[in-house]
């Protein structure tokens, strides 16, 4: 151990209570009729200074053994008359033996007069090593105690050291290592139990030992370095190997933290370790591996772990079937759950469910859409197995309903509730709102939320979320606002969500200084902002052509870590090139390319349209050929409808006939959109056999006309007395005389 010590360091003091608890108690008065009483009534009415002189005293010490020494220097004053005596023993070599347990005493009393000063215990230990005297198990305990409760460890190692070898035991190197795990030198520590682990060492560990250092390494507010969890694994092993287990308590630990970080197999060695050891092993041990294993939906392993429980004697409690259930539950594995319940019910397993195994099997039903059974399964709850439901019971039935549209029914048992005086909580009215809010039936949940109110139910952020959130979607931003004022004012603050649906709200609706004065709130609250809600206000700025906003907006992105995705790239083009700015829209496209981002169907579609609305058909005809030819996005329905409309109405039919070759060879389907524009083309050139087979071609593609359609198709076919075919397309049949697919 001496390449442990480290240079002293001034020692540190300790608590009263800690050292107090380690000096002796007083001795009663001494009894004058035997040897040692005489002994102590000489020590205490003679000068110490006479002590080497009087033969009467040195006779009688001869005469005693060293036990008898440690009790008369128990019993002195103080511990200066206790130093004297120990100094008195030293100088007389046929005295000596008896020197390492009266520096016990010393030591003893020193602890009784001075339980806040450490350092003189060390000052002592000091002054015996410097004598050479030999420092017994007890009084190095003693001080090893003192120096660690003291973080005195590089002295507490000096002790530990001066201990003869062959008087070290078990217990000793406990307490040296329980001294640095609990102060954090790890590595001091293992290396220790190392030397433990040894074949040939004197001081195995035992179930102290495993104690000391689990309890510690497992600590929530553990000060020492990161142990790993193939540390943890590799001294479960060797603590194994040398015949000692680990306590039911420190097994769930080990167990809980693999199965945390993602080792189940760790965990599956380690349990099955202690069972096949002979250990009793405990059925928390097995259901902290269960969750785990629930967890990893490993439900073959959790199946041998339950069979191989009831072979090794550990009975499954109503915990393990719980973990069973709630897992099956939320993997959607219903039957299976219920089918552990009803074996539970029967009596089978041995174990009734209780209320939380009834709450899991409802709520687990609830969220597949089974929500009739779970209530069925409620009042078979209540009648056959005498558990009444609670909050927690109802709360999952009325979100089950909800979620499924059946508001009404969700308020039923809201009602039931009350009636049968079951307590109600936020949650459930969280619940209802929420189910009112999202089924289009804001001003209910309003109501709702009021009544309760009024019934001294408080909502939280949760019921506030919901409502201004239904308002902003219900274009009804006054009360959205309202409600967002009422919140603060209520002492609720606000959650990202609330300022995420009020930004996007008022964005939608152009109140875009009010928007941006919810986005400096929404700072003050401790908030930011992500990429979505910056492009809300991006695109809405826009739209109320104020690219100046828009570009402070933009900066204040940047500013904050964000960087522009596709999604923004696109607005700003958009922008610009609903504004005939193409000069703006290609820089921006190529900011777009530098930064990373390929352009989106999106992007070019934008170019395409703007081109197109202002005339430039050539331009937005060479973006589409580069799309066919060189880019990695191909041309979508939309842009193919833009270029044949904008065709059509450019007299270029026969180009636009040529896209839709184009498009059936691309395997791109057009859409009513398509065959409208077509057909207006077709209709101005007054190429009526042409249109009847592109009529043709849409029934055949099963593509249902609209009422724009039938409005282009009556006109013309009217006018040219071919009613009769309008009838035919109508009714799905053919109208044209060729047959030659298009």
């Amino acid at each position: 151990m001496r390449r442990l010590i480290k240079p002293f360091k001034p020692p540190r003091a300790a608590s009263a209570a800690t050292l107090r608890h380690f000096s002796a108690d007083p001795q009663p008065s001494p009894d004058l009729s035997t040897p040692v009483s005489q002994t102590l009534s000489l020590l205490q009415i003679t000068d110490p200074s006479s002590w080497p002189t009087n033969s009467d005293l040195n006779s009688l010490l001869s005469s005693l053994s060293a036990p008898s020494v440690l009790k008369i220097t128990r019993q002195l004053p103080n511990c200066q008359n206790a130093l004297h005596f120990f100094n008195h023993l030293k100088t007389n070599s046929h005295l000596s033996d008896s020197a390492p347990l009266a520096f016990q005493a010393v030591l003893e009393l020193t602890m009784r007069e001075n339980p806040d000063c450490p350092g003189k215990l060390y000052e002592l230990f000091v002054s015996s090593k410097d004598q050479n005297t030999p420092l017994s198990v007890n009084a190095g305990t003693l001080l090893i105690k003192c120096f660690s409760r003291a973080k005195m460890l590089d002295e507490m190692i000096m002790v530990f050291d001066a201990i003869d070898d062959e008087m070290k035991n078990t217990d000793v190197l406990n307490l040296v290592i329980a001294g640095l795990l609990r102060w954090g030198r790890v590595d001091d520590a293992l290396k220790l139990l190392e030397e433990m682990f040894e074949p040939d060492s004197c001081c195995q560990p035992n179930t102290n030992t495993v104690g000391i250092v689990f309890s510690s390494i497992l600590k929530r507010n553990w000060c020492g370095r990161s142990v790993t969890d193939e540390e943890i694994y590799n001294l479960v092993s060797r603590f194994g190997e040398h015949g000692v287990s680990l306590s039911g308590f420190c097994l769930t630990q080990v167990i809980m933290r693999f199965c945390r970080n993602g080792d189940c197999d760790k965990a599956w060695t380690v349990l099955h370790e202690g069972m096949n050891s002979g250990s009793d092993v405990e059925v928390a041990s097995c259901n902290a591996l269960l969750t785990g294993l629930g967890q990893n939906h490993d439900f073959s392993r959790m199946n041998l772990l339950m069979k191989e429980m009831k072979e090794k004697g550990v009975e499954p409690n109503v915990v393990t079937y719980g973990i069973m259930i709630k897992h099956l539950c939320k993997f959607r594995r219903m039957d299976e759950a219920l089918e552990v319940l009803e074996k539970m019910r029967d009596g089978e397993l041995g174990v009734e469910p209780d209320v939380v195994i009834y709450n899991t099997s409802i709520d687990g039903l609830c969220k597949v859409g089974r929500h009739e059974e779970g209530l069925k399964l409620m009042e078979r709850m209540r009648l056959e197995s005498k558990c009444e439901p609670n909050t927690i019971t109802y709360n999952c039935l009325i979100d089950g309903f909800c979620k499924a549209g059946e508001i009404a029914r969700g308020r039923e048992l809201f009602e039931q509730m009350k009636k049968e005086g079951v307590e109600l909580n936020v949650i459930t009215i969280n619940t209802l709102l929420d189910g009112m809010c999202k089924h289009g039936m804001v001003s209910s949940a309003m109501e709702f939320f009021s009544d309760m109110r009024e019934k001294g139910l408080k909502g939280n952020v949760v019921s506030y979320t919901a409502l201004i959130t239904a308002f902003c979607n219900a274009n009804n931003i006054d009360k959205a606002m309202k409600l967002f004022d009422e919140m603060r004012e209520n002492g609720c603050s606000p959650d990202a969500v609330v300022y995420y649906s009020l930004i996007s709200g008022l964005s939608q609706a152009g109140r875009m200084d009010d928007a941006t004065f919810i986005l400096s709130k929404m700072k003050e609250a401790g908030f930011c902002l992500d990429i979505v809600g910056y492009n809300i206000l991006i695109g809405g700025f826009c739209r109320k052509n104020k690219l100046d906003k828009a570009s402070e907006i933009l900066k204040d992105m940047e500013n904050s870590g964000l960087k522009p995705d596709r999604v923004t790239y696109n607005m700003l083009l958009s922008f610009f090139c609903s504004n005939g700015d193409f000069t703006h829209a290609h820089r921006v496209m190529r900011k777009m390319i530098d930064e990373g981002l390929t352009p989106t169907v999106v992007t070019y579609g934008a170019l395409i349209n703007a081109y197109c609305s202002n005339d430039h058909l050539d331009a937005a005809m060479k973006i589409f050929r580069d799309m066919r030819s060189s880019s990695k996005v191909p041309p979508n329905t939309v842009i193919y409808n833009i270029l044949i409309d904008s065709l059509c109405k450019n007299d270029d039919v026969e180009v636009a006939l040529s896209l839709m070759d184009d498009m059936k060879d691309k395997g791109v389907r057009p859409n009513s959109n398509t065959y409208n524009a077509l057909f207006r083309g077709l209709q101005q050139s007054n190429w009526f056999e042409k249109a009847l087979e592109y009529m043709d071609q849409m029934t055949e593609q099963a593509c249902n006309p609209d009422y724009v359609t039938m409005e282009i198709l009556t006109e013309w076919l009217s006018a040219v007395g071919q009613t009769e075919k309008l009838r035919k397309f109508v009714q799905g049949s053919r109208v044209s005389d060729s047959t030659t697919e298009k």
